[in-house]
């Protein structure tokens, strides 16, 4: 069996020793018969995998003790509903920092709960960069400041986490969460997707501050408030239970890397593999100023688009796939996560320059 280099966005590669784990435990668990996915959610077995990885994640993360960890579904773009519903507390507006394409995906679903101010948006650079904190018009009485720390499409990347004073600061972190440390007590809420860094998709993570929760508008679903799900330790409803286990056995291998300050070392020099490439050819292009690019999503053009198919068709004769841009800005785009090796990097960027070679 021939494994590809997979730069897909998302769902996301994973760590392969992850999957021979899944694969050897996929009929009988621990001795217990009985396959995960078969297991009741209420059961001691399963249990204990949500325990070991609600306190793993919080290893990892340094998560404060004053923090709930939350298991649900919906994905981020269920969050930008249930974000308002349950973090208005009473408040009418909320501060929006708009960096592409998930911010305001964001945006327009806050604005059927409560008034929106974007505070400061990328829009008139195209989202190649981060709006500086200076120009950020933040509103004392929002309810919440919420950003995209990573934005998966338009590969930008906040490498700061902004003062906000004592407005809550909410932060999407679906495409770059476990890629290096955090400071989670200066966030009032994180959340993200599983199928970037974590697992599959289908499991959203929320880290939120307890004082921040119990306030949720009366149209709040009961399973999507935050209290509720924090009360029942994330089992009010069935919650996505494979792809929970799935989550701990990555947060296993990532503790047996070095945790995320060796994360952060493996992401930096893998992207560096690939910017400092691309800083020394004018053949390929990339668009996102340099103080904030992602080290997670890498865009790139080549210098004649009428040459992106030839260039995708060679990518994946040697093995690599998914490299095509998100339709909504073109080109191409290396997604470059936690899972993925620095020789895939590697392999990469020699197939640029052969490429590159070929065509210029």
């Amino acid at each position: 069996m021939t494994r590809v280099f997979n730069f897909s966005a998302g769902p996301a590669a994973l760590p392969e020793t992850v999957l021979q784990t899944a694969a050897s435990e996929m009929l009988d668990w621990h001795g217990s018969g009985m396959s995960v996915m078969e297991m009741s959610h209420r059961g001691k077995e399963f249990i204990s995998i949500a325990e070991e990885a609600e306190a793993l994640l919080r290893e990892l993360l340094a998560v404060p003790a004053n923090y709930k960890v939350l298991f649900m579904q919906g994905g981020a773009i269920g969050e930008n509903a249930i974000v308002p519903m349950n973090m208005l507390r009473g408040k009418s507006s909320a501060d929006y920092i708009d960096t592409g394409e998930w911010s305001k995906k964001s945006i327009k679903e806050a604005q059927k709960y409560c008034q929106v101010n974007v505070a400061a948006s990328g829009k008139a650079g195209g989202y190649t960069s981060i709006p500086a904190r200076s120009e950020w018009k933040l509103n004392a009485d929002a309810a919440y400041v919420h950003i995209c720390s990573n934005e998966t499409i338009g590969g930008v990347e906040y490498h700061f986490t902004p003062d906000v004073g004592s407005v809550p600061l909410v932060a999407d972190m679906s495409s770059n969460i476990l890629s290096r440390p955090v400071d989670v007590s200066k966030y009032g809420l994180i959340y993200g997707g599983a199928q970037k860094n974590v697992g599959p998709s289908g499991l959203t993570l929320v880290i939120v501050r307890e004082d921040l929760i119990g306030q949720a508008l009366p149209i709040t679903p009961s399973a999507f408030d935050y209290k509720t799900v924090a009360d029942n330790d994330s089992m009010y409803n069935t919650p996505p239970t494979y792809a929970m286990y799935i989550a701990g056995l990555v947060f296993k291998w990532i503790k047996a890397q070095g945790g995320l300050s060796a994360m952060a070392a493996h992401n930096q020099a893998k992207a560096a593999v690939l910017y400092d490439y691309l800083a020394t050819t004018s053949f390929y292009s990339c668009p996102v100023a340099a103080d904030c690019r992602s080290l997670m999503n890498v865009p790139f053009r080549l210098k004649d688009e009428a040459l992106d198919d030839a260039f995708l068709k060679g990518a994946k004769e040697r093995g690599m796939v998914q490299l095509k841009g998100h339709r909504s800005v073109g080109g191409m785009r290396a997604s470059i996560y936690n899972a993925m090796p620095i020789a895939g990097v590697q392999a990469l960027v020699a197939w640029m320059k052969e490429f590159e070679a070929r065509h210029a």
